[in-house]
């Protein structure tokens, strides 16, 4: 196992499996398709040691990118590209094919995605305000009460939680436990829920603090 390796996959839904104690487990699968090394860098000439990879294969690329790819060795059309750091770069070379195989069942892992968007929201939904009182004629069924402040009558102090737009923000979900792997079909199914809506891309790397 390589130290932080990231992959980039696709969230393809959520389903049901049972463990050996025949415990039902809510579970989240991941496409992770092959992700082609595109370029090695070190320390001394780009001042970090990291691994740049490529995914997502379209159709038609630019033609600075498809000369990226032909200097690493790769003959797909990868539109999009990811770095992770890494000590060991010389374990890695160029076109090498990253896949599910470096993950393991059992194995803690963070994944890395951009939230669902909610649009703008209150202060109930947004922060789970409790609200004001639900009597007759209370006016102030779901507001955030006085936001003032205790000296300067008006001033809002900074970082008030206040109503704005909720969500579609980069999310880290850290140490799931990946409860399958299916490296035939490049399939990783984690345990829980994790950010984003389906067919969004996630980053998935080995857990940091596990």
């Amino acid at each position: 196992m390589q130290d932080r390796l990231l992959i980039v996959g696709k969230k393809i839904g959520m389903t049901q499996l049972f463990d050996k104690n025949s415990c039902l487990l809510p579970v989240t699968v991941i496409l992770a398709e092959p992700c082609k090394v595109t370029q090695i860098k070190t320390k001394d000439k780009d001042g970090y040691d990291a691994i740049q990879f490529a995914y997502q294969e379209k159709n038609r690329v630019s033609k600075p990118v498809m000369g990226h790819l032909e200097k690493a060795g790769v003959q797909d059309k990868l539109a999009s590209f990811k770095e992770f750091t890494t000590k060991d770069v010389g374990s890695f070379s160029l076109g090498q094919t990253l896949t599910v195989d470096f993950f393991q069942e059992g194995q803690k892992i963070d994944v890395i995605a951009q939230s669902k968007g909610k649009g703008f929201q209150g202060l109930v939904k947004r922060y789970d305000f409790a609200g004001g009182r639900a009597s007759h004629g209370s006016m102030s069924h779901r507001r955030g009460g006085g936001f003032g402040h205790f000296r300067r009558m008006g001033h809002i102090t900074k970082n008030q939680k206040m109503p704005g737009h909720m969500g579609a923000v980069r999310t880290t979900v850290r140490n799931l436990v990946i409860v399958k792997t299916v490296p035939e079909k490049s399939l990783i199914l984690v345990r829980g829920s994790i950010p984003g809506f389906k067919g969004s891309f996630v980053m998935i790397r080995q857990a940091k603090q596990a």
